[in-house]
């Protein structure tokens, strides 16, 4: 099992190592698609870890979505800070996000009660966002100046190999957590909550860290996203997004971090087949879930895991 651990974690290294050739074969568009696919790696890792990995229906991942952008965007647009300082405050805005969403969890709520009240932290931000209209724009928005690293402009290939380094350390981090006590712990309250506690494990701080880290991967891919579109309104963080998060998810495998990035990637591009066909996007897009649902619960990550032994699953047990 060790031996396959370890050919699978060089297989995975193999991937960005294949994809630092994109910005010379692609086109503008094309590139920016494969970007916003690097976009939601981070976006699905986070939703997973708290959905998938600690079984809990936390929805307020569009949240710590928006919240991410928003502070990465007023840092550059208010405070004149360069994109690259600003990731680390949104992140950690991101954490004390998932921070207040664990409360109703520690206090015992679960199933759709937990679903719906982080829904509503969601819709809650979405307010704010509208609202605080000195920093945020309020309903019209905001722009947020071209991003920078180090005083070079982020543009073309260099923001594509920026986006992937962020990518990749967002997936490997969070391959070191799952794989520590931590993510043990997880497996544990997912499997058995009530067990998990009469072991004596202190299932609260791992809940709460579980939402930490979660809000903190997220906001970093809403720091992605600001820097990759150059404008925040607050129509980008409804519910259709959140929709769209939760289905990469679903339709990639819960609890599992290469279903994470098998959903963005597949989710990101299904629309660009579909763009001739107006009104075709939103019927494959149903047609994909209802499918994966139906015959492939566990996402595409297990379809994979049954070609070969490198693809199955380490972190999540049924």
């Amino acid at each position: 099992m060790a031996e396959v651990q370890t050919v699978s974690r060089r297989v995975f290294w193999l991937v960005p190592l294949a994809l630092l050739p994109l910005p010379l074969l692609l086109n503008p568009y094309q590139l920016f698609v494969a970007e916003l696919v690097l976009m939601y790696v981070p976006v699905g890792v986070g939703f997973n870890v708290v959905v998938g990995n600690l079984g809990l229906f936390a929805f307020s991942n569009v949240a710590y979505f928006g919240i991410g952008a928003y502070v990465s965007g007023i840092l550059m647009a208010r405070f004149g800070l360069p994109w690259w300082l600003s990731v680390l405050p949104a992140g950690l805005a991101g954490a004390l996000a998932g921070l207040i969403t664990s409360i109703p969890a520690l206090r015992g709520v679960r199933l759709f009660y937990l679903a719906i009240m982080t829904l509503a932290f969601g819709e809650l931000m979405r307010w704010v966002y509208i609202r605080w209209e000195p920093l945020t724009g309020g309903s019209m928005g905001m722009s947020v100046p071209e991003p920078t690293l180090f005083g070079w402009p982020l543009d073309g290939a260099r923001k594509f190999y920026v986006l992937l380094a962020l990518a990749v350390a967002v997936v490997t981090t969070t391959d070191r957590l799952l794989a520590s006590r931590f993510g043990r712990a997880f497996m544990a309250i997912r499997g058995n909550e009530i067990a998990a506690a009469a072991m004596g494990i202190p299932t609260g701080r791992f809940i709460v860290a579980g939402f930490a880290w979660g809000g903190f991967v997220v906001s970093i891919g809403g720091t992605m996203y600001a820097a990759l579109i150059g404008h925040l309104s607050p129509d980008s963080f409804n519910l259709t997004e959140l929709v769209l998060e939760f289905a990469i998810i679903m339709v990639g495998g819960l609890g599992s971090l290469l279903g994470s990035v098998l959903g963005a990637a597949l989710l990101t591009t299904l629309p660009q087949f579909f763009m001739s066909l107006p009104g075709s996007e939103e019927l494959a897009f149903g047609l994909l879930i209802i499918l994966v649902i139906l015959f492939l619960p566990r996402g595409l990550a297990s379809l994979l895991a049954q070609l070969h032994p490198i693809f199955q699953d380490r972190y999540l047990r049924e």
